[in-house]
């Protein structure tokens, strides 16, 4: 694989994807679901919620997932990844192999967080859904 595989993606389909993956982390971290829980898990008190910056909290965000559905893409172009069964497949070993052990291992050894754990599945899961979603979005849409 080389970076001229930028020129053969679906640059709608992988905006599209992007948009849901990040989406899919408006509604993980909102407070209904399991908002409350990641901020207890990382520490965060209302006040550290309430001087977070939009910038911080939505165009960061919206920026990696952005740069992690193009990394996807590749990879999906790369193997020809082109069925929903494929597109799990990549999101699987993307969210797993990938984040997920990453986050596991960023996790594990900070000792700053009061439930390391709770961060890594929260986090973790995110990621997992997320990248399996914009993985069939993307093999679905050739």
């Amino acid at each position: 694989m080389n970076f001229s595989v930028l020129g053969d993606l679906n640059w709608l389909a992988v905006i599209v994807a992007a948009v849901v993956y990040f989406a899919i982390g408006g509604l993980w971290f909102a407070p209904v679901a399991f908002g409350k829980l990641w901020q207890d898990a990382i520490g965060w008190t209302e006040a550290d919620a309430a001087q977070a910056t939009p910038a911080k909290m939505y165009i960061v965000p919206a920026v990696t997932c952005l740069v992690a559905t193009v990394a996807l893409a590749m990879v999906s172009e790369a193997t020809t990844t082109d069925t929903f069964g494929e597109g799990v497949v990549l999101g699987l070993v993307a969210g797993i192999g990938l984040v997920g052990s990453g986050l596991f291992v960023t996790g594990f050894f900070d000792p700053r967080k009061p439930k390391p754990q709770t961060w890594i599945s929260i986090t973790a899961g995110y990621h997992v859904v997320g990248l399996l979603v914009a993985a069939v979005i993307l093999a679905l849409w050739t």
